[in-house]
This record gives structure tokens, sequence and C-alpha cells, in this order.
């Protein structure tokens, strides 16, 4: 059955596009406030991208050696995982200092560094912070457990037992067990952590974490960054009287920690309305340096995730990150992309994988009878992301999502402290394996005999060095992709109009462009009464070489889980 939903009335008339070929134009640096509305982003797992110093670590000044690739690609924004002091129990989302870098990555100097370098090519830098929590080894917490009576023990949140002596409520953490661990000065009272024991929640109605927090905003963005990349920006408020979360269903023996996790239902650690107020203290210290605020917001009730971002007065972005944590589900994710953009107002971030998850090529995979195809995951992985781009708003890839990449397969011990500390099981070391630059022993990625992520080497055709020079290879895809936001800039300057929607297929117009999104197993057909141009296709043959016309009011025939951008004429 089909759905036609009412149109929306452009604001502006588009503009015929510019030549693809035109470097200048494809390269210019986005402008005004909204910039990010027509932005394309890449993540950056820093840890995986490129060692240049040999300790099997990626590292600032691989970035900086990499910027040339990047901007090749086409990207407008690099988003880079923590590069912080840190014990490193989560791998830099421990935080021991907020104003350095870890020396495993470098120093301040290559952080300036790479900031000028990116700059100069045209490509702005969010950097990652982690506001939820900080390590139990940051000098905060430190003198909070040192001295009862200090004013850091009010940076966190410490609480009385429960009258049985054990934990204040039933709250209980990501990687898992209770999210309370006794204070180990021996006070007698638990600390908070909705992850690990050495990351201790912070308390954000203390007055006082808000303002180190305006300092570390102020910090780097007087050193050139262009936004925020917000780690668990859905939960840094809790109840103030840390109620007990409702549980939804039984909890069994050996059940994996995620599952444990969503026995509950999480309405008092996190999703708290105060939330929101917290973003709206950080845009007051951000606006006057033009730095975006983009959340990671698990956060699966619509309306919710429109309160953070809708009216821009708290976050500008916020990722929709439900899309990219579940299997190939064409209804579903359709059923997202129209509510969560709708209610976003422009403010939705979109992708289909990031460094906590398992990559999309091998989510995607499944092509019956619990068999593997890596081909059919890639090329539905293209076609989502090919609507993705369509939508209002900003579209991330993950690194190594340009080149197609599969999970990772690990040889070596696990990294993941979520699946070491439970005994082995799914972990996100999966979607965190070295980037494939070339065809050596360690695919470029370091000269160390062996990266700190252990994986079996990678294919030659899984590496940016044979894909670069291939006019055909999944690399030239992306960057085609890419382009498009960039030769019809003005056609995402304007509202989004939903032309159709079904259980498995999608018709979005941007201006002039039209984006037709066929999921299904059948050719899907689209009408129109205008003669249009193919300007591009997720997969080769999808309905004919891009650049093809159709005349009249024929029908535009889809192939199976494919996404064709056409332009209209008229």
């Amino acid at each position: 059955m089909y759905y036609l939903l009412p149109m929306q009335t452009l604001a502006a008339s588009d503009v015929d596009p510019v030549d693809p070929a035109a470097s200048a134009a494809a390269s210019a640096r986005l402008d005004g406030p909204d910039w990010w509305r027509t932005a394309i982003g890449y993540e950056i797992y820093i840890r995986s991208f490129y060692d240049t110093n040999g300790d099997g670590v990626g590292d600032l000044a691989g970035v900086t050696a990499k910027l040339d690739y990047l901007h090749d690609l086409g990207v407008d924004v690099v988003w880079l995982t923590p590069f912080f002091p840190s014990p490193g129990h989560d791998h830099g989302y421990d935080v021991s200092d907020y104003c350095d870098i870890d020396p495993q990555f470098g120093t301040l100097a290559d952080f300036d560094s790479m900031i000028a370098a990116a700059h100069a090519r045209d490509l702005r830098v969010f950097i990652d912070l982690v506001p939820n929590h900080t390590s139990s080894e940051h000098r905060w917490f430190t003198q909070a457990i040192a001295d009862v009576a200090s004013p850091f023990r009010q940076y966190y949140h410490f609480r009385d037992p429960a009258p049985d002596g054990g934990p204040p409520n039933n709250w209980v953490g990501h990687f898992g067990g209770s999210a309370w661990t006794l204070d180990p000065s021996g006070s007698g009272q638990y600390y908070l952590h909705l992850f690990l024991p050495e990351q201790p929640d912070l308390n954000w109605v203390n007055p006082a974490v808000l303002d180190e927090f305006a300092a570390v905003l102020k910090f780097w963005c007087e050193r050139g960054a262009d936004g925020f990349r917000i780690d668990v920006a859905h939960g840094l408020a809790k109840d103030s009287a840390y109620r007990d979360n409702p549980q939804v269903r039984p909890i069994t023996a050996g059940m994996h920690p995620t599952d444990v996790f969503h026995s509950f239902e999480h309405c008092y650690d996190l999703h708290q309305a105060e939330t929101a107020e917290i973003f709206r203290q950080w845009r007051r210290v951000v606006v006057p340096y033009g730095a975006v605020l983009l959340g990671e917001m698990d956060t699966r009730d619509v309306a919710r995730f429109g309160d953070y971002v809708a009216r821009r007065d708290a976050l500008d972005l916020g990722f929709v990150l439900k899309i990219g944590l579940t299997e190939w589900d064409p209804a579903e994710y359709i059923g997202d992309l129209v509510d969560f953009a709708y209610a976003a107002n422009g403010g939705a971030a979109w992708e289909v994988s990031n460094h906590d998850q398992a990559r999309a090529v091998s989510r995607f995979a499944e092509s019956g009878g619990g068999l593997q195809d890596d081909e059919v995951g890639l090329r539905r992985t293209l076609a989502l992301t090919t609507l993705m781009v369509g939508m209002d708003g900003m579209t991330f890839i993950y690194q190594g999502e340009e080149l197609g990449l599969p999970n990772a397969k690990v040889v070596g011990q696990t990294q993941d402290p979520m699946s070491a500390r439970n005994g082995g099981g799914w972990g996100r070391d999966v979607a965190r394996g070295a980037m494939p630059w070339d065809s050596s022993s360690s695919n470029g990625f370091t000269s160390a005999e062996q990266a700190w992520l252990h994986t079996e080497r990678l294919p030659d055709h899984l590496t940016a060095e044979f894909q670069l020079t291939r006019p055909e290879s999944t690399w030239a895809r992306y960057r085609d992709l890419i382009m498009i936001r960039k030769r019809f800039r003005d056609a995402f300057t304007v509202p989004m109009r939903l032309r159709l929607r079904t259980d498995s297929a999608m018709v979005i117009e941007r201006g002039k462009l039209i984006f037709v999104a066929n999921f299904g197993t059948e050719t899907f057909a689209y009408s129109s009464p205008h003669e249009l141009t193919v300007e591009y296709e997720s997969a080769p043959g999808a309905t004919g070489a891009a650049g093809a016309h159709t005349g009249g009011s024929s029908d535009l025939l889809v192939q199976p889980e494919s996404t064709v951008i056409v332009r209209r004429h008229v």
C-alpha cells in the first residue's frame, strides 16, 4: 500500500548544477550559520586510522598525513574520536584530562598542526567530548574519594547504600553489573557509573561542573575546533530521587550485558528533560565561535529527540543511532527516516555504522538461508546511505565504509572491555580494525610488527591503494555520491518533500533532485511527468547508466535494493 504525505512548499527555487569537474566549486568551504545542513561528515577512529611513529596505534600526525585522501573523497567534516589523556579502560572514553593530548596520539602542537592543515583544505574538525563521565583517575575524582568534605565530592553521584547495604537502586551498567560501586576510600557510600567502574558519572546538577565544561569548550574552540560530537548526550541528567527503573523482562543466567541493560526501561538514569537545558547553556559558550553541537543520541522516543534539536536552542544536531544498530529491515528504516526527519527539523545526523557497532556491510549481508554475502551487504549499505544523503541534516561515513569494509576478523587478544570483561561474545572490535591503506602485511596502517588490535589482513581489493585508481571502485561510488551534495548544493538548502512512502520504497525531492529508493526485492516503477536525468545510482545498472535521460511520463524502473538520484528538467 502506498502512503502519500502532504508536500512542503519550496522556500526557494533550485538552480542548475555546476560542472562536477569544477574542483574549486566542489571543495569550497561551506558558509553561514547552518552550513552543516548540506555537509557530509567522516568519522575517524584515531587508534585505527594511521600510525606514523610505529607503535601500532594511530595518531594525530596520521590524521594530518591523510587529509588529502579525505579532501579528495569530498567530505566536509572530520569527526575525531577522543585523543585526551586516558588510562584506556574504554579506549579514550575514560578521560583523565579534558585539555591535553594523550602522548600515544601526539601533542597539542600536533593537534594545532592538524587543525591548520584541515582548514587549509576546507575541512572542518569535530572533536569527541565525553561529559557523562570522567576517568576514575581524573583529579576531580581522586580528590572526591580522598576527602569526603572536598567540593569535588559533589562533582559525582555519591549515595548511601540501600537498607540492605546494597546499591542505592537497581540501575545497571552498559558493560555489565550494577551501575554502583562502593567508594574505595571506605566511606560506605556508592558512586554511580553507567559504564565501567573506572568511568564515574558526573553530577550535572552541580553548577561547578557546568563551569568546568564551559572552560573546556572554550579551550578547544580557541584552538580551532569547529564542533563537538557529544558522547552519551542523552544521559547527562539523572533522576533527582534516584528511583528504580521499571524492569520489562526477566534477567536470566548468562545474559549478555547489552541484553541485561535493555531489560529495564531507562526512564530515570537516561533521557531526562533537564539534559536539554545543559546544552542550552553550552550553546551560549560555543555560538560566538560558530561551533556546532552534535549529540550522540540513543533516544528512541522521536518527540524527545526533537526536544533536543528541533528549536535549535540546545543541540544543533543529534545522531539517529537506531538505524545503525539493526540488521536489514526496510520498513523499519523508512519509518525511522521519516519520523526522525520531521521531528528534527533539519537537526538529524544520519549514519549506518560507527566505531561502536558492527559494520553495515556485515550487518546487512544476510542473503537468505542463513548465508552471509558481503556483496549483498554492500549493495544495501549504499542504497540506504544514498537515501540518507537526500535527507535533511548531515550524513556521516565511518572510516573504511567508503572502501566497502566488512567486519574485521580479530585474531589476537580481545580489546573491547564490553567483551573482555564478560567472557567473550560479541564486542565492538569488529568495527575497529586498522584502516587498509595498501597491500603490505599490515595493510599500510603501521610499521610495527602488529597493530594495537590484531586482525586478519584484508585483501588487496579492499585497500585504498587499489580502489583510488579504479573508476568503478566502491571508493569512487562514495566519492560520486558525496559530490552530489556539492554539485547541487542549493537543492539541500530548501525543504525536503516526501513524495511517496511504502514499506519498501521511498521517494523524496530536494529541489530538482529526486531520490528514488527501492529497498524491496522486486523492481520498483516511479512515474514522473518530467524529463529526468540519472545523476547517480547506488549500484551499477540500478536503472541505467548515470547521465541517461528518461523522457515524457515513462516509468523510472529501479532495481531491487538500490537508490537512484535523478534530476528533473522543469
